[in-house]
């Protein structure tokens, strides 16, 4: 159907993109409460899940399932129902709909054909795991979830092992241990990452530190295998540039040192440089022992 065939004797409805809570019911907005209390029709990924929400808020509504399997046959049913004037939302079983769930293949026919869509935004796992992670987080790359087969999985991993941006990746409890032994091997036991696992809910956990580490520490309890996981791994840095960068870094502190105090140094070395302050007051302590 083109727009110019669209009905013309009412105004159309309007497609909500709802976020709703990731884990703590506390973090629905109050605009995602009026809108999905509004609506004539709500499309959730699971309804079972979200009429438990739902419910959670005294909120009554006429559910649908739209999911990977029956996106493509129910486009023209929520599409006959907007040329009615009805309003629908969209919801997915948790966070913000189209991002690894379902919905892509509704917003790219119904806003190719003219229809509005509006997003409720609130809460995302990605961006509240980047938000805690001690991660470079001005360009990063989302990689959503990886191939269940290892081949896949390895070869999508070898394929961002030079990946200068932070790599965000989701993962299951099921898969979660073969992931880390993947990542491990290709990228080696150095590499910095941050894994958070049950974001906002009642065992929320996050992990800092290398992939070595994280290989040891999701083993030594096996509540750490369960849940839902987001992976965030530091950017490549290559040998070469990791050596050029400690290199300036001693020709400046040895600078700062020559002409003030090592508190000052450091203070005005962290300035410039950004990197951390213990960091650099060490390396500040070794160069200043090695002249004396």
């Amino acid at each position: 159907m083109s727009q110019n065939n669209r009905v013309s004797h009412q105004k159309p409805g309007i497609l909500y993109i709802v976020a709703t809570p990731i884990g703590n019911l506390g973090d629905i907005t109050q605009r995602a409460l009026q809108v999905l209390k509004k609506v004539n029709q709500i499309y959730a990924e699971d309804t079972r899940n979200t009429r438990k929400l739902l419910s959670h808020f005294g909120l009554q509504a006429n559910l649908q399932a739209l999911h990977d399997h029956n996106e493509h046959q129910k486009i023209t049913a929520i599409q006959n129902s907007l040329d009615q004037g009805d309003d629908i939302a969209l919801v997915s079983d948790a966070g913000t709909p189209l991002i690894s769930d379902p919905g892509y293949h509704l917003v790219n026919e119904l806003g190719g054909l003219g229809y509005t869509i509006v997003p409720i935004p609130g809460a995302s796992a990605i961006i509240t795991a980047l938000s805690v992670a001690g991660l470079p987080t001005d360009r990063f790359t989302f990689e959503g979830f990886l191939p269940a087969r290892a081949a896949g999985k390895k070869t999508a991993l070898q394929n961002n092992l030079k990946e200068v941006r932070t790599q965000v990746y989701y993962e299951s409890s099921h898969r979660i241990t073969a992931t880390i032994n993947a990542m491990h091997e290709i990228f080696g036991g150095t590499r910095r990452v941050v894994l958070a696992r049950e974001l906002t809910k009642l065992y929320e956990q996050i992990y800092r530190g290398t992939l070595e580490g994280l290989k040891q520490w999701i083993t030594e309890d096996p509540m750490r295998l369960k849940g839902e996981f987001v992976l965030m791994l530091a950017g490549y840095e290559s040998p070469l540039e990791e050596n050029s960068v400690a290199t300036s870094t001693e020709h400046l502190l040895t600078a700062l040192l020559s002409d003030l105090p090592l508190k000052q140094a450091v203070n005005l070395a962290v300035k410039i440089t950004g990197k951390k302050k213990n960091e650099l007051y060490k390396k500040a302590m070794s160069l200043k022992n090695r002249t004396e």
